[in-house]
């Protein structure tokens, strides 16, 4: 499995933008199926976005869809993930996570991906 690690935490204002990374290790990432996922205190972790290895599909949680993008970079192995238009309700911890060649056929749950980073604090403020 690959190691990940998160980066661009950050306290942003609501209405404002914040983009998210995952740098992966290994020579496999293009393999890797790569999943953004998030949570709040008190909550359950939660499916935000998540972009085949495959071909390059992507899936959103309804609530972000149109506000974020998932990309992936696989010559940096580097997955991102591009939010604007933030609101307080999306404050949580970001988790990045990875599987090899996981075939998504609809939005995946956290069971789904073995590989996961440390977390990256988002905080939204109103």
């Amino acid at each position: 499995q690959v190691q990940l690690v998160e980066s661009g935490a950050g306290l942003v204002q609501a209405g404002g933008s914040l983009r998210l990374s995952c740098a992966a290790s290994g020579r496999t990432f293009s393999s890797y199926t790569m999943g953004w996922f998030r949570q709040a205190p008190g909550k359950e972790r939660e499916f935000v976005a998540a972009i085949n290895w495959s071909d390059d599909s992507t899936y959103y949680k309804d609530s972000v869809k149109g506000r974020f993008t998932i990309s992936r970079d696989n010559a940096k192995n580097t997955v991102y993930l591009q939010m604007n238009s933030l609101k307080p309700e999306d404050t949580a911890v970001y988790y990045c996570a990875g599987e090899l060649k996981l075939r998504m056929i609809s939005p995946p749950t956290p069971r789904s991906f073995r590989s996961w980073g440390q977390g990256t604090q988002v905080i939204v403020s109103a």
